[in-house]
């Protein structure tokens, strides 16, 4: 998938009561900071300076303009001088970016002898910020707030992470889901309203028949489905002779990836008790799909679908990986968590090569499919899942650390990786079942919880954080708070 390019603004504070040499002083120190910023190499997208604000007139046409820019993922906001607030006030409520107030200052100390009073003028994010951040609260306006030096690493990882939750909250609006078939029969949470979710989170989700897929699958040649049987070869090992079988998959492969470009969509989902004439329930085309930056969710959860592409957009380029994902199964004895599916885990978390095997899957009523079967990584991860409570969106964040299994499991014909949940087993998965968490979810070891809770503040819905200190009862109260605070707001 090919990302569209985006920047972000970076806009400063101050007033006309200092003066034109201050004035000067303070777009030099600014195009600095961008410029070391810049070049740092800790942020994912590029920053540009586009002036210091003066007067309430200069800021509403800036943000009216970084509205309307389609490259504009968000704006920096960093008050050098004193920046009077209520000039804010226009500008600020028509915004519909994502917001960063950077508190920084531009010396790191100061001069023992060279402060005077004009250096104070010039030097007072330490007073102009407090200012701007003041109308932040007062307009309740969604924002981050980041207070660092700017030529410490720390302050420019963290700026690097908001960066990519906001090109996440960015695809977000423009995301299309396309569901083959319906969601699995008598299935909760898989369920949910889509007119809600897209005027929440810009998500357009809608159906086409599998019959259409079928009919697509059919029409693939058999030199462009060996074509894409070379690719596999590139990426993984065979561990199966049945070439028929992953060339089927193959060609439901590429019939998914042209509807999906055909329509723009980003993310999609199915279900085995709707296969119609498809031969087998796709499992190595989406896995591989998936690899390529793709959402999916099974069973026809869209939501899930979604949530995966949104992740794997925020974290293009890194390392860790990302998937759909279901609980499946306890080892209580060693306080592990099994996680995996019947075909639909995404090899951009494998531990080591993923190999290609054919085995039946028990379910469906089809012919054996082609899957990617490996072990996941050992390291920290996250999994997160979206819920629909009726009067609004939850997003669950869950620390979990995966491990290295301690089992072969020989007779497992499936990706799958093993999890250890914050604080423990039984104190997780309680606190999980307690805020409606489902079976379905989203791992990934390139997110934090940090940059999930941004993202949930972007989109205005409510946020749970399941991590080594929580606990059961403290949370359900927790819980109960927020449903008063969430149906006030609603």
């Amino acid at each position: 998938m090919r990302k569209q390019e985006y920047g972000f603004w970076f806009i400063t504070g101050s007033q006309f009561l200092y003066g034109p040499e201050t004035l000067a002083q303070v777009e030099e120190n600014s195009k600095e900071i961008v410029d070391t910023l810049n070049k740092s190499g800790k942020l994912p997208y590029g920053l540009s300076y586009r002036g210091t604000m003066k007067t309430a007139e200069e800021i509403e046409v800036k943000i009216k303009e970084a509205n309307q820019a389609e490259d504009c993922a968000g704006i920096v906001t960093f008050c050098h001088t004193f920046s009077p607030s209520k000039m804010w006030i226009n500008g600020l409520n028509i915004l519909q970016k994502p917001y960063l107030h950077f508190h920084t200052q531009f010396n790191r100390e100061i001069p023992n002898e060279g402060i005077d009073m004009d250096y104070m003028n010039l030097h007072q994010s330490a007073h102009g910020d407090r200012e701007h951040g003041y109308i932040g609260a007062r307009m309740r306006l969604a924002r981050k707030v980041i207070a660092g030096y700017w030529q410490d690493e720390k302050t420019q990882v963290q700026i690097g992470k908001w960066m990519r939750v906001a090109i996440g909250a960015a695809v977000s609006k423009k995301l299309k889901v396309m569901r083959f078939g319906d969601n699995m029969r008598e299935v909760a949470v898989t369920e949910g309203d889509k007119v809600e979710a897209q005027i929440k989170f810009g998500w357009q989700v809608n159906t086409w028949p599998v019959g259409l897929l079928a009919e697509r699958v059919a029409l693939v040649s058999e030199e462009e489905a060996q074509a894409q049987v070379a690719e596999y070869r590139k990426k993984y090992s065979f561990n199966s002779e049945d070439l028929a079988a992953i060339m089927y998959q193959a060609k439901a492969e590429l019939a998914i990836k042209a509807l999906l470009e055909e329509e723009g969509c980003q993310a999609y989902s199915d279900t085995f008790e709707d296969l119609y004439d498809l031969k087998q329930l796709p499992g190595l085309a989406t896995q591989d799909l998936m690899s390529l930056g793709y959402g999916f969710g099974a069973e026809g959860d869209w939501k899930q679908a979604a949530l995966t592409a949104i992740v794997k957009a925020m974290n293009e380029g890194e390392k860790g990986g990302t998937t759909f994902m279901e609980d499946y199964t306890y080892d209580i004895k060693r306080g592990l968590c099994l996680g995996s599916h019947m075909l639909e885990i995404c090899p951009s978390i494998a531990a080591e090569k993923a190999k290609i095997e054919v085995h039946p899957l028990g379910i469906g009523g089809k012919e054996a499919p082609a899957r990617l079967v490996f072990e996941g990584k050992a390291q920290k991860a996250v999994l997160i899942t979206m819920i629909d409570l009726g009067q609004r969106f939850r997003m669950i964040v869950h620390d979990v650390e995966c491990v290295k299994s301690p089992l072969t499991m020989p007779n497992l014909p499936v990706a799958r990786v093993m999890w250890r949940p914050e604080p423990d087993l039984a104190s997780g998965a309680q606190c999980w079942i307690l805020a409606g968490g489902t079976h379905h979810a989203v791992l990934s070891y390139d997110c934090d919880a940090e940059m999930m809770r941004d993202w949930a503040r972007m989109m205005d819905i409510e946020f749970v954080h399941i991590n080594k200190n929580s606990d059961p009862v403290e949370l359900e109260k927790e819980l109960t708070i927020a449903d008063l605070v969430w149906k006030l707001k609603s």
